[in-house]
């Protein structure tokens, strides 16, 4: 009997120290629990809190009441999917986040989530998995941050950057024609009769370009303000479509290009503005043809699709991104950025087809196979019901006969001003060549040994700045004095003319005097 309640006397005596232990730890356990809790709480920043293996929150920090606008008390026991868009609901997104912590053992997102108000807050979202000791996933943590301040600040960014593009590229397009126009007129006052009549076509040729993008942008302004009223009647688009077609013959004749129309037996009746009916055909046709090689197709279609008029332009030209096709119709966006933009445009063009076509109460969409594989443009109009069917110019005079008579190459993709530039120098008594591109840029440098090169930077394969640095790595050529004359005028575009060897950088449109001032301080060649 002693034996056994010494035996029971030593087992109570090492229950009571697992009992002093026991509690020990779970002390520790609390203390560290509630220190844990204290910097949860503390972080200001970051909504931080608990969810168990369903996805119920389980614990909720100080900064998720203040981003979400729920209490502690309010959301413990409820789903996290609360936070959620609808759209988000609706493809079960909360669900496969957590399945994808569970399998990867965390995930990562940024998104749209829901305050209690109902206002919605773009959010990067971290959740993380958490284990017990045989490895079984408990619960999750998760961490969200309110960015919506920094996303409306990149917002506005992006915004400044396109519209510096977009002036850039204004600047661009209308120093082009009136550096033709200002050419020609130079040229005007040296010549009579038929080579009149031909600068006076040039003149006639850039006003109208000059025209059509000052309208572009006033269109653009006009709609965007809800200043442009349609005026309506019934009329056949088949009609519409034919008779802008032939307005465009020109340019499509320009460019070689062989056009398909197609156009069915019956009419297409349709409540629009012929005139802006008219421009929407044009701006896509335009499209299509600039931005089609040389020698292309382009379809053009008509036909009646459930209840409504269908008009498709297709064409074999460069086609669109895929990161693009989405924001093609978006206002100061131009597909390509690069210096090689032989054919010009502000990037407007579809905007303005977009907003003309949905005052109709229409759609339009663009698709494309990628890069080099043409586009394709859809516009649906809903059928009617009822049948039926510039600056002040200078006027300094340049010099007549020039002291030295110099050898001069002039290299741009306009052809209007390259020609018009061209004929300008041999008015004032130099020997002039011209070309279209940089390779044949290179080639005639090479062949011809000019004193000076009159050189665009934004030419068809090889930039101004690609041949610039070619003749400079030349022994032969390094010689020669290289002009960028160009519509880019901005400091970058400075740096980079210096960068590339460039002597002199002349903004279009230049008068007859400071050409002739570059010219006759050329130095003498060997």
């Amino acid at each position: 009997v002693e034996e056994r309640t010494l035996e029971l006397a030593v087992s109570n005596q090492t229950l009571r120290a697992e009992l002093a232990e026991h509690g020990r730890q779970e002390e520790i356990l609390r203390q560290s629990e509630e220190r844990f809790r204290l910097l949860v709480d503390g972080v200001k920043d970051y909504a931080i809190f608990m969810l168990d293996g369903k996805g119920k929150v389980a614990s909720w920090n100080t900064a998720a009441e203040t981003i979400y606008g729920y209490t502690e008390a309010e959301m413990t026991g409820e789903h996290f999917s609360r936070f959620y868009t609808p759209e988000d609901l609706a493809r079960n997104w909360p669900e496969h986040e957590l399945v994808v912590a569970r399998a990867e053992g965390r995930f990562e997102d940024k998104g749209w989530r829901v305050r209690k108000d109902g206002s919605r807050f773009w959010a990067s979202v971290i959740i993380a998995a958490l284990y017990d000791n045989e490895n079984r996933v408990r619960g999750f943590a998760k961490v969200t941050r309110d960015l919506t301040a920094r996303r409306r600040i990149e917002a506005l960014q992006e915004s400044e950057r396109q519209m510096n593009e977009f002036l850039a590229m204004l600047a661009h397009e209308l120093r082009n024609p009136l550096a033709s126009i200002v050419n020609a007129l130079g040229l005007m006052r040296s010549k009579s009769g038929q080579e009149q009549t031909e600068f006076r076509d040039v003149i006639e040729r850039q006003t109208k370009l000059l025209a059509h993008i000052v309208d572009d942008l006033l269109d653009v302004s006009r709609i965007t303000r809800g200043k442009i009223a349609l005026k309506k009647e019934i009329l056949d688009v088949n009609a519409v479509v034919a008779r802008t077609l032939e307005s465009c013959r020109p340019l499509i004749d320009a460019r070689k290009h062989a056009v398909e129309l197609r156009l069915p037996d019956e009419e297409l009746p349709v409540d629009a503005d012929s005139t802006r009916l008219s421009q929407v055909v044009l701006n896509l046709i335009s499209n299509a043809v600039k931005y089609t090689p040389e020698e292309g197709r382009i379809t053009i279609a008509l036909s009646r699709e459930d209840g409504e008029a269908v008009l498709r332009v297709r064409d074999t030209g460069i086609g669109i991104p895929a990161a693009l096709l989405p924001k093609v119709f978006d206002l100061f966006v131009q597909g390509d950025r690069s210096l090689d933009r032989t054919e010009g445009g502000l990037g407007i063009g579809l905007t303005l087809v977009k907003r003309l076509v949905e005052m109709h109460r229409g759609s339009v969409s663009a698709a494309s196979g990628g890069l080099g594989e043409g586009s394709e443009f859809v516009v649906r109009l809903p059928l009617a019901l009822e049948r039926g069917v510039a600056r002040s110019l200078v006027k300094e005079e340049f010099p007549r006969a020039p002291a030295t008579r110099r050898r001069l190459l002039v290299v741009d993709d306009n052809r209007d001003f390259a020609d018009t530039l061209g004929a300008l120098f041999e008015t004032m008594g130099h020997d002039v060549r011209v070309a279209y591109n940089g390779t044949d840029a290179v080639s005639a440098t090479a062949e011809y040994r000019p004193d000076a090169v009159f050189l665009d930077i934004g030419l068809p394969g090889r930039s101004g700045y690609d041949v610039a640095r070619m003749l400079r790595s030349s022994p032969e050529l390094a010689d020669i004095t290289l002009v960028a004359f160009t519509g880019y005028g901005q400091v970058e575009d400075r740096r980079r003319v210096r960068e590339a060897g460039f002597d002199y950088h002349v903004v279009k449109p230049a008068d007859a005097a400071e050409l002739a001032k570059i010219v006759d301080a050329l130095p003498a060649r060997a």
